[in-house]
């Protein structure tokens, strides 16, 4: 494996504050991702749900993991998404006899011409890319999905005593198969948090289904141009993070997730049947963060309760274990979160 070449790391600044420029910024967002959306949409037929989804994650600084059977496009989806925004990629297919040196890296020993002595010299693993995707991550061993954690939380790995930063913007998009289980090692719980959204990819209706077969069996074909780069994603990013948060929409926030707990007060007696453990508080800040990001998309400059309803299933699916007595009468996370959201009560200006 090669190592990358350095480039300069963008800076993480302190959001603006001056107003005007804040909304010059929000305009320039939804241009930006309007055209990325465009590009990939030459290339994926459909899946605007997934993509939003994908769009939404990487403005709020999270990685995806998303579930499909074989043949959705999953993996020329998330490379259309890193040609667009002219982002360095790499695929890892993870596989049972996958080590975690072959994700991060390893120290090898070269012979310094310089002076003609042996040394160890780390050699970069794919994890240092921009968008890593992480290919069948439930086909190899606890131990080799865990060296993907660091990375993911602190965007940096460890290796030998020495720290790497990664470059920025970075992401992991993760696919697993729902279909084959046998011989596949399903993500810890703690692994699955730190995904913002556990994204669903379908099958394509008719139409769509028409289109890809025109598309793929015929001499025309398409590629992806890039339309924005990670100095943009960044300064993306910390637009979001201005977005104001109504205390209406907060709360509505904190009653969701703390409804789904089981052990919590304020949990109906249906959880505490059908749940085992309910979300933990990143679930709280993944919603509130990912709803500022859709806002923006959607041309609005404040979170509403849409948002965190339109994100509730991506954002929590993954968060819960339900009890055997729910496994026994065939629900699934899916079911229980809208439930939640159903019996939910709305605070008062919830039309926000």
């Amino acid at each position: 494996m090669t190592s990358i070449p350095p480039r300069q790391q963008p800076t993480l600044q302190t959001p603006v504050a001056d107003p005007n420029h804040d909304l010059e910024m929000a305009a320039r967002l939804v241009k930006s991702f309007t055209a990325v959306r465009d590009q990939v949409a030459k290339v994926v037929v459909g899946q605007s749900e997934v993509v939003e989804q994908l769009l939404i994650a990487i403005l709020a600084r999270g990685h995806c993991l998303l579930e499909g059977v074989p043949g959705l496009a999953k993996t020329l989806m998330i490379r259309s998404l890193a040609e667009s925004m002219d982002l360095q990629f790499r695929r890892i297919q993870f596989t049972p006899d996958l080590m975690p040196g072959d994700i991060t890296g390893t120290d090898i020993i070269q012979e310094n011409p310089q002076t003609g002595r042996r040394e160890m010299v780390f050699q970069q693993g794919p994890v240092f890319t921009q968008v890593l995707l992480a290919d069948e991550i439930n086909r190899t061993p606890p131990k080799t999905q865990a060296s993907l954690l660091e990375a993911m939380q602190e965007h940096e790995v460890t290796a030998a005593g020495k720290t790497y930063r990664l470059q920025e913007p970075f992401f992991v998009l993760a696919t697993q198969n729902p279909i084959e289980q046998e011989g596949t090692y399903p993500l810890p719980e703690a692994q699955r948090d730190r995904f913002i959204f556990h994204v669903v990819v379908g099958y394509p209706d008719r139409d769509e289904e028409s289109e890809i077969i025109d598309r793929t069996t015929g001499g025309r074909s398409a590629k992806c141009t890039s339309v924005i780069d990670g100095e943009e994603i960044i300064r993306y990013q910390q637009v979001v993070r201005t977005v104001p948060l109504p205390e209406n929409v907060k709360q509505f926030v904190l009653g969701l997730v703390r409804m789904l707990r089981p052990r919590d007060e304020a949990s109906p007696d249906w959880v505490k049947q059908y749940v085992e453990y309910g979300p933990g508080p990143r679930a709280s800040q993944q919603l509130v963060i990912g709803g500022k990001a859709r806002a923006l998309l959607h041309r609005r400059h404040h979170v509403s309760i849409a948002d965190i309803e339109a994100l509730a299933l991506p954002a929590l699916r993954h968060r819960m274990v339900p009890t055997f007595t729910a496994e026994a009468e065939g629900l699934t996370t899916d079911d229980l979160v809208r439930r939640a959201l159903a019996e939910l009560p709305r605070p008062s200006g919830s039309n926000l």
